[in-house]
């Protein structure tokens, strides 16, 4: 690594890759992606693309792993200009279904994903990025003061209570990335994201 912000020729040569296969995954998805296609538009050879990545599939989570810091920050940054923890957690939650609304998550991150990596390893991924985010909205909210007893998340039950977002909000997702008719999706999914929040979490 260097000390000035810069990348080396080694870094630039892997991030040039991820790049070019990100907008290749995105129009073409993985199958009809061949590595030769990556190769003529990155303009390097097939040494170098080696020397970074394993195979195609590996090439694929690179990609992938990089939209899902995106969407994370993307998520963070909506949520932290709500004014309280419902707030909070009822933006994030929507924008992850809102993102789920772009060709590009929902061919990489929800469509291929699953497949390429394996629903375990995607789901761990997954579980990495939007859980914890999840778990720390709920606690957030669990912890505010003056909430309704009956609107109080039940004693331990967070991480549960986490899952069963995540679950909910990535079949949303999905049901948003297949439909023959998004917008009408996305807008449905956006008013069953404010329905669950309502009735799971009175907020």
């Amino acid at each position: 690594m260097v000390n000035d912000g810069t990348l080396t020729k080694g870094q630039a040569t892997r991030a040039h890759l991820v790049a070019v296969a990100r907008d290749l995954f995105a129009a073409q998805g993985y199958d009809g992606t061949p590595i030769e296609a990556v190769l003529k538009a990155a303009d390097v050879s097939r040494g170098a693309l080696y020397h970074h990545f394993a195979n195609k599939e590996a090439l694929f989570e690179a990609v992938f792993l990089d939209l899902e810091a995106e969407i994370a920050e993307r998520v963070a940054v909506v949520a932290a200009r709500a004014t309280d923890p419902a707030a909070a957690l009822r933006a994030g939650c929507l924008e992850w279904v809102r993102l789920a609304g772009g060709p590009v998550i929902q061919r990489v991150v929800l469509l291929d994903a699953p497949s390429v990596l394996g629903w375990e390893r995607w789901r761990a991924i997954e579980e990495d990025n939007a859980l914890g985010m999840l778990k720390v909205g709920l606690a957030a909210l669990e912890a505010e003061p003056g909430r309704p007893a009956d609107a109080a998340l039940p004693g331990g039950l967070v991480d549960t209570f986490a899952h069963v977002l995540l679950a909910s909000l990535n079949e949303i997702a999905l049901m948003v990335a297949r439909s023959p008719r998004p917008r009408a999706a996305l807008r449905d999914g956006a008013r069953a994201v404010d329905e669950l929040l309502r009735r799971l979490l009175g907020i």
